[in-house]
C-alpha cells in the first residue's frame, strides 16, 4: 500500500486509500503517508453497524469475492486511528452526500 500510494502521488495523481484498515496494522504505514503527503490530505472514518456495512458491501461489484464470514474476520465497530485528525462519516449519509462531501473538501469539484 505505501508503495503503490507514493508512486500515485509521485506522479502527479491523486490517491483514496480506502477499506477496513486496523489501526493497529495499518496505523504506522497511514501515518507516515499523511505525515510525508505535500498536498490536501482528508481522513475520514465511518461510524456504522456491522449490519449496515454488511448491506452497504451486498450492492458492491465484488459483493461475491468475501462476505459476511471474512468481514467479521476483519471489522473494528470503531477503530479511530490515533494522532490523525479523522472526520467521521455516520451510516445516515447517503452515497452522493459522502462523495460530495469528500470531493468539495480536496478541493476535486
Amino acid at each position: 500500500m505505501d508503495v503503490s500510494v507514493r508512486y500515485a502521488l509521485n506522479c502527479g495523481l491523486h490517491a483514496v486509500v480506502e477499506g477496513i484498515l486496523h489501526a493497529a496494522i495499518y496505523g504506522e504505514v497511514l501515518r507516515h503517508l499523511i505525515a510525508d503527503h505535500r498536498g490536501v490530505t482528508r481522513c475520514y472514518r465511518y461510524e456504522m453497524s456491522f449490519e449496515e456495512t454488511l448491506r452497504r458491501h451486498a450492492t458492491k461489484a465484488n459483493a461475491d469475492e468475501f462476505g459476511e464470514v471474512e468481514m467479521r474476520e476483519w471489522w473494528r465497530d470503531i477503530d479511530p486511528l490515533p494522532g490523525v485528525a479523522e472526520e467521521v462519516i455516520g451510516a445516515d449519509s447517503p452515497l452522493p452526500h459522502t462523495l460530495r462531501r469528500v470531493l468539495t473538501d480536496c478541493g476535486w469539484t
